[in-house]
């Protein structure tokens, strides 16, 4: 259950832009105060895709609206901020800079420190949000549309963030989007694909398990090659002028995506004898998903928690969640020069790379 904030604890602002949707949200002493998002994914939509000029565009024109509706909804004016957290990486550059840029302009306003937050942290902090502070340690396993990662999270603000594996190739997220294009399934693939697997039969096709034999690393993830075999499998029905099934394609695929990510995360947890496991991230929606991550934390004796799914996707609260640890915890503000790094890997949540020779040859 969601404690109550501390009277005088630090208000943090969160910003996110690093794909299609504006987020803003504000967070005090780990209690969601307000989340407000934009997408602009309709526009995406026509081009079974997100067009990064677009996603810029869509950014400038939601950053105002969006932020203050955020303050609207916490009862709050810029004046009684505390601090601005902002996504700096990874993600679209262009959108990553209307973010920043906008972030900049609001802490200067408001007199108050800035903080540039890992975009994938965000998606572990969001959890807190809803489960309170994270067990130390715990598995975090991170499933969306760029990204497939295993974590051992033990301090997320304070501590380096230990990698156990990560996707090789396409992540899960990318993996759906994909083969719903295939599959004559609208973008994004991922809600598509969910919701035709509900009349399929996810035993119909036999799709592959990537990296699950013996010898494979344990930890690691390969979603390309069952990309392909969904497109294969699709390619071998129209030759021989029949049309697959879409439900049986979606159903299957879906439960190859949910054994190997559960399957992976469980070990996981019991190679390091951690008791929590962590989901979050877009995928992290998915209901197959969901259902056998439940069934089999539960027959190991895992605990499991996944954020609400208005959590799961990009969002401002995520940010200003880590945001408001990093205030909590004395971290140092992001320098004035504080820039982008559109391909950061997730190695802190504080993210605050400078204007330099290396972010720009970035």
């Amino acid at each position: 259950m969601q404690k109550e904030a501390v009277v005088g604890a630090p208000v943090v602002l969160g910003i996110e832009s690093s794909c299609d949707e504006t987020g803003a949200g504000i967070v005090r002493d780990g209690r969601l105060l307000a989340h407000v998002v934009a997408s602009s994914m309709e526009e995406h939509a026509r081009f079974g895709g997100v067009v990064p000029e677009i996603a810029s565009r869509a950014h400038l024109q939601a950053f105002t609206p969006v932020v203050r509706q955020a303050l609207a909804e916490a009862g709050m004016r810029l004046g009684q901020i505390d601090a601005v957290a902002v996504t700096t990486g990874p993600g679209l550059s262009g959108a990553l800079q209307v973010g920043l840029a906008g972030a900049k302009s609001l802490a200067y306003a408001a007199g108050v420190p800035l903080y540039g937050v890992h975009h994938l942290a965000g998606h572990v902090a969001a959890d807190t949000l809803e489960h309170g502070p994270l067990p130390r340690p715990c598995v975090v396993l991170i499933v969306s549309g760029g990204h497939t990662s295993l974590l051992l999270v033990r301090d997320l603000v304070r501590e380096p963030i230990p990698h156990l594996g990560d996707t090789l190739d396409d992540a899960a997220g990318e993996c759906f989007d994909k083969v719903a294009r295939i599959l004559g399934l609208p973008y994004p693939g991922g809600p598509a694909i969910d919701h035709a697997a509900r009349t399929g039969d996810p035993e119909a096709v036999v799709f592959p398990r990537p990296l699950s034999k013996a010898g494979d690393d344990p930890y690691a993830f390969s979603f390309s090659g069952l990309k392909t075999a969904a497109a294969r499998w699709v390619e071998q029905h129209r030759l021989r002028g029949e049309e697959p099934s879409i439900a049986d394609g979606a159903a299957a695929l879906q439960e190859a995506v949910a054994d190997v990510l559960t399957r992976k995360a469980v070990r996981a947890c019991r190679d390091h004898a951690v008791k929590t496991l962590v989901v979050v991230g877009g995928v992290a929606a998915n209901s197959r998903f969901r259902a056998l991550a439940g069934q089999r934390c539960a027959a190991a004796g895992i605990e499991l928690r996944v954020p609400r799914m208005t959590l799961c996707t990009d969002n401002g609260a995520m940010i200003a969640a880590v945001g408001d640890l990093l205030v909590r915890s004395g971290a140092e503000p992001a320098p004035l020069d504080v820039s982008v790094d559109p391909s950061a890997p997730l190695k802190f949540a504080a993210l605050t790379p400078t204007a330099g020779p290396a972010v720009r040859a970035a």
